[in-house]
């Protein structure tokens, strides 16, 4: 699909998202001519700024992001494309003012996006305000508008949020923004899985034993306590980001790369995950919370004394989940899913575990047990897809070591993009296959709700693990089997 020049509003424009992500996307969008020829990007923000001074803070945001320096010549290109209005999104003037300036179809083009870089208890407010100053009508263009998560707080207000959305603009119109989901390593797994006909006859239950899904960070929650403490990781993670790449692992093959069918296999896979009820919670699901502890050999807080943090929370800082598949392809394989703060390392892993031999073909000879082979997908920070394979050493004795068959994802001399330039791109392309639909917003929030409200009724402890460490070892009671063991890197020596 061609893309068509557009007008880029951005909502919460002087804020950190806009800084450190939206700016320095759109602005290596020009640096690859990607944007399309006369597409402008309005900028809103409650401070009295005039245009000079909006160029002046692009400028240091890009200073700090922009690949290989900035280019002056992009950069004078970029500016031209550059407007600034204030405005205050709590009030309705400030709509029908912005509504005055881009009506001017000489200056600005009458396509337009509206990004919600705010806060989501204002999303359902500021899209009726657009609504009623006439920014979300398509008398002379199209208008859609990007969302960020999260999308509701459980189950219940994720419906609620959605109803108001729908009042004012169509499905097609609305794009859930999960920028998990636009890693250039997650993308390359559906064309490893689908472009590929190696994998496909082993992707099922009789050659997978189990799959890991690990998001791990080494950071705490720095000044989100706010946030976070209302949050935890099944929210802040599992629901949305682990969920989405269990999705695009385990579903089936869609009937084109058109993007409902994309969300609708998506889809077919979370209506098949097994519910778990309340009182199978602690079998399935596990929670705790970073104490102090040394991370790079320096001293961090424990999570009760980080700032704003009440010091009787029980907010989960990790938190670890089993699923199942009840469909013909992944019936009774486990999925493991965890995240955490302050751990070892930072990182973002799928792990595929594959089925041992039925039998010991070397149960004479010294190698007696063999290591299960592993397919191992590096998201961040490495990058890579990895088989680990069993193979002989060189000399005259019987022995083996595991090796492993590298596919590189990324080329020497190919530069990384960031996830917010492939998916802001995609919404001047209509193109929503890796935004989030309704019904899979509501269908996750349905499979971690029962775990939410259990968690919620239980004040009175949570487990713990320090801070650098890979999180605590009774998480282990969730596994299906003995030898099921959390996988922590992508080498083999290492694990």
């Amino acid at each position: 699909m061609k893309a068509e020049a557009c007008t880029y509003v951005i909502y919460g424009a002087t804020g950190n998202l806009s800084r450190i992500k939206l700016i320095p996307a759109l602005y290596h969008l020009d640096v690859e001519n990607l944007l399309p020829e006369g597409t402008k990007i309005m900028a809103l923000g409650r401070r009295p700024w005039d245009q000079q001074k909006w160029q002046s803070e692009v400028r240091d945001m890009l200073e700090q992001k922009a690949r290989g320096g900035i280019d002056e010549a992009v950069f004078q290109r970029f500016c031209e494309r550059m407007h600034y209005h204030q405005g205050d999104i709590t009030q309705a003037e400030s709509y029908s003012s912005l509504a005055k300036t881009l009506n001017n179809s000489q200056v600005f083009p009458q396509n337009q996006t509206f990004y919600l870089a705010i806060s989501p208890t204002d999303f359902a407010n500021t899209i009726k305000f657009l609504s009623l100053s006439g920014l979300l009508q398509e008398d002379a263009g199209w208008s859609r508008v990007i969302i960020e998560k999260p999308f509701g707080y459980d189950l219940q207000s994720a419906q609620s949020l959605q109803k108001n959305i729908a009042k004012y603009l169509r499905e097609d119109q609305v794009y859930r923004i999960d920028h998990y989901l636009g890693k250039g390593t997650v993308q390359n797994l559906l064309v490893f899985r689908f472009a590929n006909t190696m994998m496909e006859p082993l992707w099922n239950r009789h050659y997978i034993d189990h799959i890991q899904i690990t998001h791990s960070e080494q950071m705490g929650i720095g000044t989100r306590a706010q946030y976070y403490d209302t949050s935890g990781a099944m929210r802040d993670m599992i629901q949305s980001h682990l969920l989405q790449l269990l999705t695009l692992v385990t579903m089936e093959p869609p009937a084109s790369m058109e993007a409902e069918s994309l969300r609708d296999e998506k889809v077919k896979v979370l209506k098949s995950i097994r519910p778990i009820p309340k009182e199978a919670v602690h079998a399935c699901a596990f929670r705790a919370q970073y104490t102090s502890g040394n991370i790079d050999n320096e001293k961090v807080n424990s999570y009760l004394q980080e700032d704003n943090v009440p010091e009787d929370s029980v907010t989960e800082t990790y938190a670890a989940i089993k699923l199942y598949i009840d469909n013909w392809r992944w019936k009774d394989v486990p999925i493991y899913l965890r995240t955490g703060k302050r751990m070892a390392t930072a990182q973002s892993t799928i792990s595929i575990c594959f089925r041992q031999p039925p039998s010991q073909f070397f149960r004479d000879t010294q190698i007696k047990n063999t290591q299960p082979n592993w397919l191992l997908l590096g998201i961040q920070p490495e990058e890579c897809f990895r088989i680990e394979m069993t193979v002989k050493e060189p000399g005259l004795e019987m022995k083996t070591r595991v090796t492993s068959l590298d596919a590189s994802y990324r080329q020497e001399g190919e530069h990384h993009t960031d996830a917010y330039e492939d998916l802001l791109l995609d919404v001047i392309e209509g193109d929503n296959s890796l935004f989030l639909r309704s019904d899979e917003v509501e269908l996750a929030w349905k499979i971690v709700d029962p775990i939410i409200q259990k968690w919620a009724q239980e004040r009175e402890y949570i487990a713990t693990y320090p801070a650098g460490t890979w999180g605590p070892e009774a998480s282990r009671a969730i596994f299906d089997q003995e030898s099921h063991h959390w996988r922590h890197n992508l080498t083999p020596e290492s694990d």
